[in-house]
């Protein structure tokens, strides 16, 4: 298939991931807070639709082994999207605070999905797209997940001001449905190696060595620390905002705007910075870029600072965010073993998930019985406490380079 095409595909497929991120992560906070579900039973729920994200490398094998000249990734991909929007789809009629319930379990079982969702695409990608043109791809397909994030993030907000939450959900429904022809613009990939009992020992034996590698460990911790104090504060913004006086509209501006234009302008910058300055040293130097902004953010309310304020300092963290972000993962990449290049950079990416999971949990509880600003102080210097694991990896890589066996 040409290349444009190819682009396009995949452009769209990430936008269809980046709907339900945004959705959960941005605009279900802040909508649910201002229909007057209590922040500690707001946050509970983040954590919990964040788990399928977090343990979705245990069935990843699954969509990699399971396919056949009828079923395939693309198979995979159109189910998950069926599978979100009929989970949201009642959602149109139900009152988030009196059946808070039921929307707990249907958003669990859409958040399933939508993970699955993940796995096949990123395996699709993966067994689709040639090495030298992986490069363009990939910046396109993160302006996809962006603008999905910022459609259903910050502009989902926007939408539910003006005409309801109804209105909300029946978009994001249909967001989900007209992405589905995407996935049929991409040539199926042809189903190579063992089959049955060999395929069941080649997963084996990548598995044991990826798991013998002790970079595989040190990296985990760090993916379930470093990140804690953006992502509690990025999980607590929207309420925050929202109890410090500024309306959901704006809030959804905040998100749907600033905040996804100062993730991809630092994720360009951070991206090529590290590749300037090293992968270790870029990590620690934007880390202390978003722990300052957060501190910052603490100061300021503290001090009684305008909203104003509060919008400016949380978009210079989210800046920082896309530094560390765009550094931090390849770092991640880096620590890969091409072998096994899919089973193991999803379970870095599990473990950012895992991250984020507990911190909204934590980072909801300090809120409630402290304070945010204390949350944000808390959660940051938890984040500080990852950089003596950043001086593992540096250590670990450094006696591998000096090793004999080392190619």
């Amino acid at each position: 298939m040409s290349e444009r095409r190819q682009v396009a595909a995949f452009t769209l497929l990430y936008a269809a991931e980046g709907a339900p991120i945004g959705f959960i992560w941005w605009a279900l906070p802040a909508l649910l807070r201002s229909e007057g579900v209590p922040i500690e039973r707001i946050t509970s729920l983040t954590a919990l639709l964040l788990l399928p994200w977090v343990f979705k490398f245990l069935w990843a094998p699954l969509v990699d082994a399971l396919r056949s000249r009828r079923w395939g990734f693309r198979a995979w991909i159109l189910s998950a999207q069926l599978g979100m929007a009929a989970a949201l789809a009642p959602l149109m009629w139900l009152d988030p605070a009196k059946h808070f319930d039921t929307w707990c379990l249907l958003l669990l079982a859409h958040a399933f999905a939508a993970a699955t969702q993940d796995v096949a695409i990123d395996a699709l990608a993966i067994n689709s797209v040639a090495p030298a043109r992986r490069g363009l791809l990939n910046g396109c397909m993160q302006a996809g997940m962006l603008s999905g994030r910022s459609l259903f993030g910050g502009g989902a907000l926007v939408l539910a001001s003006w005409a309801g939450p109804s209105w909300m959900m029946a978009a994001l429904v249909a967001w989900i449905l007209l992405a589905m022809p995407a996935a049929l613009l991409v040539d199926e990939p042809t189903v190579t190696g063992a089959t049955g009992r060999g395929a069941a020992r080649e997963l084996r034996a990548g598995l044991t060595a990826m798991l013998a590698t002790r970079s595989l460990w040190i990296g985990l911790g760090f993916a379930l620390i470093s990140a804690a104090g953006f992502e509690a504060t990025g999980q607590l913004a929207g309420p925050f905002l929202v109890d410090r006086g500024v309306g959901t509209a704006t809030v959804g501006v905040f998100f749907g705007l600033v905040v996804v234009g100062a993730m991809l302008a630092g994720g360009l910058l951070g991206g090529r910075l590290s590749d300037r300055w090293g992968r270790l040293r870029s990590v620690a130097v934007f880390l202390g870029g978003f722990v300052v902004a957060i501190l910052l953010v603490a100061a300021a309310d503290r001090a009684g600072a305008p909203a104003l304020a509060h919008l400016a300092l949380l978009g210079a963290m989210y800046f920082c965010v896309g530094l560390f972000t765009a550094a931090s993962y390849a770092l991640f990449m880096d620590l890969t073993l091409p072998r096994l290049a899919g089973t193991q950079f999803s379970t870095f990416m599990a473990a950012t998930n895992a991250c984020e999971s507990w911190s909204a949990l934590a980072g909801g509880r300090l809120a409630a019985s402290a304070g945010y600003p204390s949350a944000f102080v808390v959660m940051s210097l938890v984040s500080v406490c990852s950089l003596p694991l950043l001086a593992l990896i540096g250590r670990d890589a450094r006696l591998q380079q000096s090793s004999p066996s080392h190619p």
